[in-house]
């Protein structure tokens, strides 16, 4: 009786632990696939964007033809269903490079770049796309988290009877993963060491007067001579104290 107890309460605890793990990496899996939902949302606002910022530059540059085919020729496979993440990401980043091409052109024509509605699209775009690096970021944390307990013992054995896979991260390739290049006007400034620096120039010392011989640079006698003697006798002191008298 006290074996059979023995067994059901191992039995119990066996069934919680993997009834606990089983619901770990759901809760995993179900946050990633909400982030995932989330990019999607701001893609398309990104799409819509890209498209009415498109119409714009049409009414100033329509015979830039080229660029704007390229344009939305990207921006339809970027649309197009049913894209994994590391699928998304190429057409995204296709389509990026598209859209630099384009904003390249506008610098030629001053009065698109102060129209007040490309110029409220391309600021929306830019908080769009601040929006989508901040969502993806989200994303790939719990892509990581996932992935990590997936391939790790023992949860690695539940997700194998369960089906539970690894997910794709959504990263950023080509030019997004370039940081931009800051220069603060020092690309030729000279720079001092550190004070303290090993190869730091030291402190010059005072130079003496011209014409003085400083002790090191007195000349010696020459190995086995000596210095000759003055003949001239010494000349006597005048503040010598008066000889006694006798």
């Amino acid at each position: 009786m006290i074996t059979a107890i023995i067994i059901a309460v191992v039995a119990l605890l066996l069934v919680g632990v993997v009834v606990g793990m089983y619901n770990g990496l759901i809760k995993l899996r179900n946050l990633v696939q909400e982030a995932w939902r989330q990019i999607d949302v701001e893609l398309t606002r990104r799409h819509d964007l890209i498209g009415n910022l498109v119409e714009t530059v049409k009414g100033y540059a329509a015979h830039e033809r080229g660029t704007l085919e390229d344009v939305m020729k990207a921006r339809s496979a970027a649309m197009a269903p049913n894209q994994s993440p590391a699928q998304q990401a190429e057409s995204e980043n296709i389509l990026s490079q598209s859209l630099g091409r384009l904003l390249a052109v506008v610098e030629a024509y001053p009065d698109l770049k102060a129209n007040q509605n490309f110029l409220a699209l391309q600021q929306e775009l830019t908080s769009t796309e601040d929006r989508i690096a901040s969502a993806r970021r989200y994303y790939n944390a719990t892509v990581r988290d996932l992935n990590t307990k997936v391939e790790t013992v023992p949860t690695n054995v539940i997700a194998g009877m369960f089906g539970i896979k690894q997910a794709e991260y959504f990263e950023a390739v080509g030019e997004q993963r370039e940081a931009p290049r800051v220069d603060f006007g020092q690309r030729d400034a000279t720079i001092p060491p550190p004070s303290g620096y090993a190869g730091a120039q030291q402190p010059h010392a005072p130079q003496a007067p011209p014409g003085a011989t400083s002790p090191a640079q007195t000349p010696a006698a020459p190995v086995g001579q000596t210095q000759p003697i003055d003949p001239t006798p010494p000349t006597p002191r005048t503040d010598a104290p008066p000889a006694p008298r006798a």
